[in-house]
């Protein structure tokens, strides 16, 4: 029902996570440029200053290069498998929710121009079976009304004929809008699950990585700040992109949920005037649907 470029939305999820982890790594250097044009700028003037044999001073303002030893890129280099398994699990979750989120979005604006699309065409038509054809293939809005159109006029056989075509008529078609509300809803699961679980993998990670520190801190026998904040600080990245991974998925959900219940009520309302006009008859051409209409203008 739902044709969807996949393929784009998951190369898209792809690129979002990759530039999103490449924001939370830490920034290696100060002005890389301006320090080398610098360099390159005073080295004519070392020289002199050397012939000369009096100290360079150097330039007002100017700051030194700053190499950050921790990072998530040292985390992967330097942890063991546990932290690697960690970042490769936070990872693949972050991707399959944006890939959820871009794709569930595309599905949204389709069905909420297809909405559009039957209103404007399917009532303007003769029959039901017109109305249909006149809406795109893939269309909520067509398979509703062609599962409605196919109800009415196959009402027959020794075990439907036990049932009224009223009845039958409501069952084929909330089974048709039950797929339609089952594949919106597709995905939403995942999303909810990376909520409710990737800021504790991210602790876990956090965990074992401090536990690591710990560890080596006690074996060299040194606990100054430098040995202690730098690979405490590196295991808390962990945490960070548990958190990470986690916000965009629970608000994503939250947002996804609401659109479908907006793009529901387009397509309940739909159903419920489907089935009155096929019980009524009005735009039926099967024997039921004039038998139903002749039926109640005889009664």
């Amino acid at each position: 029902m739902f044709k969807s470029t996949r393929l784009s939305a998951f190369f898209a999820a792809v690129l979002i996570s990759v530039s999103a982890t490449a924001l939370i790594a830490p920034q290696t250097s100060f002005a890389q440029d301006t320090a080398s044009a610098s360099a390159s700028a005073a080295a004519p003037a070392a020289a002199a200053a050397a012939d000369a044999s009096a100290p360079a001073a150097a330039a007002p303002g100017a700051k030194e290069e700053v190499k950050n030893p921790y990072g998530i890129d040292s985390v992967w280099a330097q942890g063991d498998f546990v932290a690697r398994g960690t970042i490769i699990i936070l990872s693949l979750m972050s991707m399959g929710s944006w890939y959820i989120i871009i794709t569930k979005l595309i599905d949204q604006f389709k069905i909420n121009g297809q909405a559009k699309e039957a209103s404007e065409k399917f009532w303007k038509a003769q029959s039901v079976v017109a109305g249909s054809a006149a809406l795109k293939e893939g269309s909520p809005f067509r398979y509703i009304a062609e599962s409605g159109s196919k109800a009415s006029s196959h009402h027959d056989g020794a075990l439907l004929e036990q049932i009224d075509l009223s009845t039958w008529v409501t069952m084929s078609i909330q089974r048709a809008v039950d797929r339609v509300q089952s594949r919106l809803q597709d995905g939403l699961s995942f999303l909810a699950t990376v909520g409710s679980t990737a800021p504790f993998i991210g602790l876990f990670g956090t965990v074992w990585g401090i536990y690591n520190a710990l560890t080596a801190i006690g074996m060299s026998g040194q606990a100054s700040i430098d040995k202690v904040a730098g690979p405490v600080g590196e295991s808390l990245i962990m945490t960070a992109f548990g958190l990470f991974v986690a916000v965009p998925a629970v608000l994503g959900y939250n947002w996804l949920v609401r659109r479908n219940k907006s793009a529901m009520e387009d397509v309940r309302s739909f159903s419920a005037d489907i089935h009155s006009v096929l019980i009524s008859g009005v735009m039926s051409t099967s024997e039921a649907g004039r038998a139903a209409l002749g039926a109640k203008k005889v009664g």
